[in-house]
């Protein structure tokens, strides 16, 4: 009993968003995600508040775990001062820890952020590089969105002058040395090896589903599945 509360208040975010809750609700009034999805941020926190293994196991293997969109509308809020959405941040980091993010269909997506956004950061520098988005990957970009990547350096090139090339500002191509140290702090903080966690646990998953581990079938399976039960009728 309590082994994954201690665990969670070790992850200063608990420390800081978890310290008199006394269950009113509030949180989720307010929480656009409770709104839409079959999310209760009041009840999360109530389960983790009350230090029950079994439980808190069943909330970082659910799908509600990753219903959140961060906004931390619940932080100003809160009479208590608490913020839900650091609560939700930490337990967030323990399910991809311990790899019971692959047991849910939002959880699994984490390896396409993983690979979209952290290999964006890892490649280019930047969290989101225009010549990374995808036209098949992201319809809702809609038809232009292939022209414009067609014509990238002529479009781009009109708001900054080094767009994919040397120097400071917007979308330039990062030197080297700046890249290397990106690297480096990644290999220190720790991302690098959380990163090849969420990329172990997925290829585990992805063989328990049949897949041949975690290439790009089980990568599209997992960017683009929605069994239509997450949101409120």
């Amino acid at each position: 009993m309590g082994k994954y509360y201690d665990i969670l208040m070790q992850d200063v975010r608990m420390r800081e968003g978890l310290s008199s809750c006394m269950n009113c609700g509030v949180c989720t009034g307010v929480c656009p995600s409770a709104e839409f999805y079959h999310y209760d941020p009041r009840q999360i926190v109530s389960i983790v508040q009350s230090r029950d293994d079994e439980a808190i196991e069943e909330i970082l293997r659910s799908e509600a775990l990753w219903y959140c969109g961060e906004c931390m509308s619940c932080r100003p809020r809160c009479p208590r001062g608490n913020t839900p959405g650091y609560v939700i941040q930490a337990l967030r980091k323990l399910s991809q820890s311990e790899g019971f993010f692959v047991e849910s269909e939002k959880g699994r997506q984490q390896l396409a952020i993983k690979r979209v956004i952290g290999g964006s950061i890892l490649g280019e520098g930047f969290c989101i590089y225009p010549r990374l988005v995808s036209p098949e990957l992201h319809p809702e970009q809609g038809p232009v969105w292939k022209w414009i990547l067609e014509n990238d350096r002529d479009i781009y090139g009109q708001f900054t002058p080094v767009y994919r090339t040397g120097g400071e500002g917007a979308l330039r191509k990062v030197d080297e040395e700046t890249m290397g140290e990106l690297h480096r702090i990644f290999e220190v903080s720790g991302g690098k090896e959380f990163f090849e966690r969420i990329e172990e646990h997925s290829e585990r998953k992805a063989r328990e589903m049949g897949y041949d581990g975690a290439g790009d079938d089980y990568f599209m399976d997992v960017y683009t599945s929605n069994n239509g039960s997450h949101t409120q009728q």
